[in-house]
């Protein structure tokens, strides 16, 4: 592999850590509004998956410094995908996080080698295994449905 490839191949495994980085951020911001909403019988299980989102971000902090980037910042606040008035759309809201964020982890598969794909890899998969239990539902290929969006897939930060 020549340098400039190998030097976009880094640059494109940073991005994608990024990626994975804010699709985290909003997870657990996403995950403190579901929790004020859940029912009481789900509250372990959402909190549970706000915990997950929580190491996995601070896990994806310290490999964007390890790859020699800046860690992209949690926003101040992110838009809702819909309103969560209730149980019921919390769940939803739930499933639709982890959709996305199982989402950015196969872009991160794709960008990435070795230990960081099996992490990626890994991530993804619980994402998806959430998506389902909070759902009930599931696809064939998690993360990689319609993926013709944005790149991260994450909701969109507010100010």
């Amino acid at each position: 592999m020549r340098v400039s490839e190998s030097r976009e191949a880094k640059d494109r495994e940073l991005r994608a850590l990024q990626a994975a980085l804010a699709a985290e951020h909003a997870a657990v911001y996403g995950y403190g509004v579901v929790g004020g909403r859940i029912g009481a019988g789900r509250r372990a299980e959402a909190r549970t998956a706000y915990d997950a989102h929580r190491a996995r971000r601070d896990a994806l902090v310290r490999a964007v410094q390890d790859a020699g980037g800046a860690p992209v910042a949690a926003a101040a606040g992110y838009a809702l995908p819909f309103p969560v008035p209730d149980a019921a759309a919390a769940v939803r809201l739930a499933a639709e996080l982890e959709d996305r964020v199982a989402g950015v982890y196969a872009d991160l598969v794709r960008a990435s080698g070795g230990e960081q794909r099996r992490g990626a890899a890994e991530a993804m998969r619980e994402a998806a295994v959430r998506s389902v239990r909070w759902s009930g539902g599931s696809v064939a290929f998690p993360g990689l449905a319609e993926r013709g969006g944005t790149a991260s897939g994450t909701p969109a930060p507010t100010a």
